[in-house]
């Protein structure tokens, strides 16, 4: 059972209304003695501020001349103050010049004229439960908006952010449509509670757990989970907002160690209506094959006579295809007096570059926002999206071994084969362990179907002027199934046929409470927020499934009709997991004079997750900022326009473990039995299988960041500097307990530590504006320096290598002094005069045994880097994308599979091993031979459009055609197919770093496309 957390009661906000209540009634006492006293005010006076190009302005400073009373805009530029006809308004905003209002009436309207060009630091950023401009932040925050997104396939919000915000980095488990993406923000914080940030969609904090089904290994190992942000629409996004250092990210407490990734999705502007049609169709083929040996080599490397078989195949070639892809998306946008509106409506159709591999998407949302009773003091704000997403897979199991991949058999295929026989049959490769691939995949079907549906309400009532109440409540709910099927075959993986059906029901419950409070004294302003959340996450996995069932073709599939034939069975047994999080957070803002900043913040989280003993959590930070270009001894000197200094400290949490772990476990087993009578019938007994821990909590992450914003030379170059150290705290491990413990392992936070520290810069430049042409460019990049401390054990192994002879070898281990999932394995040498190969002698003993592993560092880059580039010339558009990485390695496990000895037995090999002079005796071992450089510089990205204005058609706005293509060059030594990859090859929970085996490659797209706006 799992312990429940007491439900929150509305009324506990009372009070804290109260308190504000009480403070805004003294505060308003103070300006009576600053301001001259006029009648008592009986108006209540609502407007709206934008710029010159008619759009809102957020966070305007508006203030009643006569009384001082001032307030802020909201996010559609509207505000609403107490005063009398006939005073005077001041409105205000950086980077604009004030304005003076007589008011005349109860509404009022004001256009802000920009007295500079607008630059990135006085941008309105999202921050958690809010928004900031950039001036104020104090913590590490970075922003992309929908005008830096890539053209291009991006079937999921992680993909847009690759290459595009410093310390950040984006890697693919696989290349299959719809797959998993790895995202790390400031290096790897966790042995074995996950790097992914917790991602904000429109203010739901999703669940990092798999949505869609997990099928059973069926004989070819468990395939690569999907990833659970491939249902939006990226067409949808707004604005992504990451949330880098424990200052920014501490609001969101227990989850926000790993950094916190805010979506928020459009919503409909100012101006005439808006419908756009955006559509593109786009080529895909692999981004490089690898190079094997060809028929005629192969014959000629003196392999045995037998191993001759006629043929001549590129294997490469008949598995990989040039694939086809469309998308289509329409959208409604349109923003009134009183709201606004947003209704999309999308089908992505991606065939992958593997055989019988696709990934279809079709998307509908609805934003709405509308403002209710006198002067806008109710705002109700609806989102909602749905997504049905159909995807077949390839056999093509992480940890199916060496028999199991599809794309590993393709590799090692003998190329003298060929694909069919004389009789038009596939061709039998009558081989263990190694078998025809196109006849695999003819045999094999996966079909994934995930229904989702994410939406939330939000409320804000005006209570006061300044004091706003919301409310917000969000479900996100999720239904899947999976059917994989290896009809009746030839091979030795379920020769008589398996078919399993696997149901994932999963929901997540978000239900909020807070307060906001804006109030200004003179040049003092505060901005006070307090609330609390609950959410519930709760999924249900059953499965079914069926053996020994009738061949493929002849009477029904298993999948349209289970109980047709063949015998029903359970693949594994059911699971039903449930868990809570309840937290009160609460943050106060504070200036001085738009100069001096202060921000401090704490959330108190409580989980059903940890032990009785430490159901809650508190993660406090502080932060500090100065704007140096306010300073008196700076405002003459012209070249700096803005800098800023800030400072911050703070704890956040990770508490992504396993249910349960706090409590005992036990088993019947026949190991704990006994004799009870004298039959002699053994008894089985009771088995205690986990040891109960009730002091176990979360990790924790410390970190402190410093940060230079600066914007020079009339705004020409702008950007900001960041030191950061991150060190994570307490892990949760599951080590060797103590001499009497009744289990031989157990869970408990260990003293051992993970720092993770570097420095990160982004340099942005308007190189040229003018009438006629404009070009901005950045680049960005981190360092990231990552070492273990104070491990209570010898080290821990993960990386489960895979290939023949090399069951239970691992690659990384985690150790103290050395980085996160280093590598662990043989030093090569080189090769003998024999061609055997040599090895280190560490020891010095005379032979080669486990004890002469080293260790290397490691899979992590101390550098990435991102460069971007736009252009416009008149109504041409150029845009293009670097991203590279230097200082990591990549255990190559595909290669080590595609070893020297497969020439002695019937298979393929790299040619590079057999140019080396190698024997075919060498049998495989993991050694650094197969440890290589994952450096590389990437063109990710290359756009040429073209606007036709349409102004002649009173019904059409533009049209934008543009070409495009996404991985166009990667210039790297690596040999694998993408130097950008992890495969998970987790050991008992422990997350492995840097290893690729026989991944689905990534793939070279040129896309045609074109923009509508009517």
């Amino acid at each position: 059972m799992y312990h429940k957390i007491n439900f929150f009661k509305f009324k506990k906000l009372i009070p804290v209304a109260l308190i504000f209540l009480v403070a805004h009634q003294a505060d308003a006492k103070g300006f009576t003695s600053n301001y001259p006293v006029f009648s008592q005010v009986n108006e209540t006076i609502s407007g709206n501020v934008t710029d010159q190009n008619g759009s809102a302005i957020e966070g305007a400073k508006v203030t009643v001349v006569e009384t001082g009373d001032t307030v802020s805009t909201d996010s559609s530029g509207n505000f609403s103050i107490s005063a009398n006809i006939g005073q005077t308004l001041s409105i205000s905003y950086d980077g604009y010049g004030e304005q003076m209002v007589k008011i005349s009436s109860t509404s009022v309207s004001v256009k802000l004229e920009s007295k500079k060009s607008s630059t990135s630091i006085e941008e309105v950023t999202l921050v958690g439960y809010g928004s900031q401009k950039k001036s104020d932040l104090t913590g590490a925050v970075s922003q992309l908006k929908a005008e830096n997104f890539k053209e291009g396939m991006n079937i999921s919000v992680d993909n847009l952010m690759q290459g595009k915000i410093a310390g950040v980095r984006i890697v693919q488990s696989s290349g299959e449509p719809g797959a998993g993406v790895n995202v790390s923000i400031r290096g790897i914080g966790s042995i074995r509670s996950g790097s992914t940030p917790l991602f904000v969609v429109d203010g739901i904090p999703l669940n990092n757990d798999p949505v869609s089904a997990q099928s059973p290994n069926v004989g070819l190992g468990n395939t690569t989970a999907k990833n659970p942000l491939n249902f939006l629409n990226t067409s949808d996004i707004e604005s992504i907002t990451v949330l880098k250092d424990a200052s920014a990210a501490a609001i969101y407490g227990a989850r926000g160690s790993n950094g916190v990734v805010l979506v928020t999705t459009k919503r409909g502007k100012k101006g005439e209506p808006m419908f756009t049609y955006d559509t593109y169709l786009g080529f895909s083929s692999v981004i490089k094959k690898l190079d094997l040996m060809t028929a005629d080599e192969y014959r000629s490397a003196g392999i045995d006579k037998s191993y001759d078989h006629g043929g001549n195949t590129d294997w490469q070639d008949e598995i990989y295809r040039n694939a086809v892809s469309s998308n289509h998306s329409v959208s409604f946008s349109k923003a009134t007096e009183t709201g606004n509106y947003f209704a999309s409506l999308s089908h992505m159709d991606q065939d992958g570059i593997v055989l019988n591999s696709s990934f279809k998407r079709t998307t509908a949302r609805l934003n709405a926002e509308e403002s209710f009773f006198d002067n806008k003091r109710l705002k109700v704000k609806l989102n909602l999206t749905a997504s049905d997403i159909r995807e077949t897979g390839i056999p093509n199991g992480g940890n199916a071994g060496s028999d199991g991949q599809l794309i590993i058999h393709a590799l090692m295929a003998n190329p003298t084969r060929s694909v069919y026989d004389q009789n038009g049959n596939y061709t039998n490769f009558n081989m263990n362990a190694h078998y025809n691939p196109l006849y695999l995949l003819s045999v094999y079907e996966d079909k994934t179907n995930t229904f989702r549906v994410l939406g939330n309400t939000e409320a804000t009532l005006r209570i006061l002027p300044g004091l706003n109440y919301k409310f917000n409540l969000g479900v996100d709910r999720s239904l899947s199934e999976r059917n994989t099927t290896m009809f009746p075959n030839i091979t030795d993986r379920s020769p008589k046929g398996i078919y399993s059906q696997a149901n994932l029901d999963s929901y997540n419950i978000l239900l909020e409470h807070y307060l906001t409070y804006d109030l200004s004294l003179n040049k003092h302003n505060f901005s006070i927020l307090g609330g609390f959340s609950y959410q519930k996450f709760k999924a249900t996995a059953t499965y079914l499934g069926v053996r020994n069932f009738v061949n493929q073709g002849a009477g029904i599939s298993p999948e349209i009709n289970p109980g047709y034939s063949g015998d029903v069975f359970i693949p594994q047994p059911g699971t039903s997991q449930e868990n809570e999080l309840q937290s009160y957070f609460g943050r106060v803002n504070y200036n001085f004079d738009k100069k001096y900043f202060l921000t401090a913040s704490l959330r108190a989280d409580g989980s059903t997750r940890f032990g009785d003993n430490n159901k809650y959590g508190y993660f406090p930070s502080v932060a500090a900022g100065w704007t140096i270009s306010k300073e008196n001894f700076l405002k003459d000197v012209s070249f700096i326009n803005e800098l800023k200094l800030r400072g911050s400290w703070g704890e956040t949490g990770n508490q992504e473990v396993i249910n349960k772990i706090t409590k005992a476990s036990y088993l019947l087993s026949q190991s704990a039995g006994y004799y009870l009578y004298d039959n002699l019938n053994l008894i089985n007994g009771v088995q205690v299988v986990r040891t109960p821990n009730p002091n176990l909590k979360w990790e924790v992450v410390a970190q402190t960041n410093i940060g230079l914003d600066f914007s020079l030379f009339r705004n020409k170059l702008y950007g900001s500097l960041e030191y950061y150290n991150k060190t994570t705290k307490n892990p949760i491990l599951f080590i060797p307990s103590t001499p009497l413990s009744p289990t031989d392992f157990v869970w408990l936070n260990a003293d051992g530590k993970i720092v993770n520290k570097g420095f990160e810069f982004s340099f942005g430049s308007e190189i040229i504006k003018n009438e006629n042409f404009t070009w901005n460019f950045d680049i960005n990049g981190a360092t990231v320096n990552n070492v273990v401390k104070d491990l209570p054990v010898s080290g821990i192994n993960s990386g489960e290598v895979s290939g023949p002879g090399l069951s239970g070898v691992t690659a990384n281990i985690y150790k103290n002094g050395y980085e996160a999932g280093s590598f662990y394995m043989y030093n090569y040498l080189g090769i003998d005069a024999n061609g055997k190969y040599i090895y280190e002698d560490l020891n010095g003993d005379g032979k080669i045994d486990p004890n002469d592993r080293k260790i290397f560092e490691g899979a992590i880059p101390n550098f990435t880097f991102g460069i971007n580039s736009y252009m416009k010339y008149k109504k041409f558009d150029f845009a293009f994308s670097f991203i590279g990485q230097t200082g990591g390695n990549l255990v190559n496990n595909t290669a080590l599979d595609l070893n020297i000895n497969n020439l002695a037995s019937d298979r393929n090999v790299l040619k590079k091993y057999y140019d080396s002079g190698a024997s075919f005796a060498n049998q495989p071992q993991l050694s650094s031979l197969y440890l290589e450089k994952s450096d590389f510089i990437r063109l990710s990205n290359v756009r040429l459009g073209y606007t036709f204005d349409m102004n002649q058609l009173k019904f059409l706005k533009s049209i934008n055609l543009y070409v495009s293509a996404q991985n166009l060059f990667t210039i790297t030594s690596y040999s694998g197919y993408d130097p950008l990859v992890d495969t998970n090859k987790q050991v008992q929970g422990n997350q492995s770093l840097g290893i690729d085996y026989t991944t689905y490659p990534s793939a070279k797209t040129f896309i045609l496309g074109a923009t509508i706006k009517f």
